[in-house]
């Protein structure tokens, strides 16, 4: 047998077969972006809930994908049987040194389940305080309050505690007053309770909390207790802080060394 004729058969049973195999690829691969691009759009206009999407279209796009791989690799001539085995045994292979990034593909489907947090929340896992920019199929991104960009695993977000600051409608904001011992005791409480009456963003109920806290070894503590809405929770926490240092100052009220006003914010 020659070259020629080897040449020949290699191009009638194998260099046909790649050609079409590889022009499988390639087309299903550009279908492929294309359809996740509609897809994406039609979930949009359905208002599918943003924590949901691109979840679901990192899921569809890789699903597609494997799809077009083992139809490209049966065309061209590689025994989808044995194809699918190898992806198989490549899979476990995978699964095993990946076990981490399996997690957080679990991880994430707990959380789209369960919703613990949504997109535009404002949460704390993990160290990190952020907005909920993205829920991605491995990671959840963060955008911090000074605008960092923080990716924290699935599987960290769904096996820790979270605390959700946007759950709820209302916030309470907790002040710590110090007043010296030779101070009215009454007339501080009457001005605390002047400050929240007077600050429309201070919610009537429930009732502002004011009330003697403890014996400090420099000062009397108070407690200052106030609603909020959620929106409005770290302006007003600004406002009525620094309210409560010109009302002390005016009204003759000395704060002792070391000087202490402030305000628990977590926003």
């Amino acid at each position: 047998m020659n070259i020629e004729h080897i040449v020949d058969f290699f191009v009638k049973h194998y260099l046909v077969r790649i050609a079409e195999g590889l022009f499988i690829l390639i087309v299903g691969l550009i279908i492929t972006r294309f359809l996740v691009q509609w897809i994406d759009r039609i979930m949009r206009s359905r208002s599918v809930d943003d924590s949901l999407r691109p979840f679901l279209r990192s899921l569809l796009s890789i699903s597609l994908k494997v799809t077009v791989f083992i139809a490209s690799a049966s065309t061209a001539g590689i025994a989808t049987t044995s194809f699918i085995t190898l992806l198989g045994a490549a899979g476990l292979a995978i699964g095993l040194a990946f076990q981490g990034s399996l997690s957080n593909f679990a991880g994430g489907a707990l959380i789209l389940v369960f919703k613990p947090f949504k997109v535009g929340d404002f949460i704390e896992a993990k160290g990190n305080k952020g907005t909920v920019r993205e829920i991605q199929i491995l990671y959840t991104i963060l955008i911090t309050p000074d605008n960092k960009r923080v990716a924290i695993p699935n599987g960290n977000l769904s096996n820790n505690e979270i605390i959700n600051y946007s759950a709820e409608d209302t916030r309470r904001i907790d002040m710590n007053v110090h007043i010296a011992y030779e101070d009215d005791l009454k007339k501080a409480k009457e001005l605390l309770d002047r400050v929240a009456a007077e600050n429309p963003d201070i919610l009537k109920d429930p009732k502002p909390v004011i009330g003697m806290k403890e014996f400090g070894e420099n000062s009397v503590h108070l407690d200052f207790w106030f609603w909020v809405k959620r929106e409005d929770f770290t302006r007003v926490g600004h406002e009525v802080n620094e309210r409560v240092k010109l009302e002390l100052a005016t009204g003759g009220f000395s704060v002792p060394y070391p000087k202490s006003i402030s305000v628990e914010m977590n926003k």
